[in-house]
């Protein structure tokens, strides 16, 4: 407990609850890929910051967690992909133990998407359009150095990040080959939806044979 009367607590004072988009579980189609199309569809054309940024959490073949933000690149009847060097933290992770979980979550909408499956790797030509379509620094800077490793000094890594960028120029189709497409083929999905009255409605699918099964959860 702080000495200071005036320290903010952990359990800051309620504000007035925003307008968030009705939900009717009962109504929610079979398949959830098709709501979580219809959701992140709704939070792009309503102006929610960032729709498309996830956490995507992994863990080691000794079960250690890890959990990162990146993007999510596409939704297909596939599950739901993103794209990274297999040579890092996540790479490796994914290569020792191919399950993970992501959460998609939409502060102005109320609304959280949780999901969990397995991972593979997605066709070559898929992670080569995925980098091809990255703006050049970022491009530069995956091909320049090695992702979460301790950077080197500034003068040698502005060096490295200029080298880089020269052989885009000079090769402007060039993709590193442990560029990698990860696809989450999901086994359970869970949608979470805040409501007037700071009420909550949770309604989770797991698959079920070539189906799924819809379950409403206790908040």
């Amino acid at each position: 407990m702080s000495d200071n009367p005036a320290a903010p607590g952990i359990r800051a004072p309620r504000t007035a609850q925003p307008a968030f988009p009705i939900f009717d579980p009962d109504a929610a189609p079979a398949n959830p890929v098709t709501l979580v199309q219809e959701w992140l569809a709704f939070a792009v054309a309503g102006g929610v910051s960032q729709p498309k940024v996830m956490t995507l959490a992994t863990a080691s073949a000794a079960g250690i967690p890890s959990a990162r933000s990146l993007l999510l690149q596409h939704i297909t009847d596939e599950g739901f992909w993103f794209a990274s060097l297999a040579d890092t933290p996540k790479g490796r992770e994914l290569a020792e133990n191919p399950c993970a979980a992501l959460t998609l979550y939409w502060r102005e909408h109320g609304r959280q998407v949780r999901v969990s499956g397995a991972v593979t790797v997605g066709p070559r030509e898929t992670a080569e359009g995925d980098f091809r379509a990255r703006h050049p620094n970022a491009r530069a800077r995956a091909i320049a150095g090695e992702q979460s490793e301790v950077l080197p000094p500034i003068d040698e890594m502005s060096r490295l990040i200029a080298g880089a960028a020269s052989q885009l120029d000079g090769e402007p189709e060039f993709v590193p080959q442990d560029w990698t497409a990860y696809v989450v083929a999901p086994d359970m999905v869970e949608f979470w939806q805040a409501a007037a009255g700071h009420e909550e409605l949770r309604l989770r699918y797991r698959r079920e044979g070539a189906g799924w099964a819809k379950e409403r959860l206790w908040p």
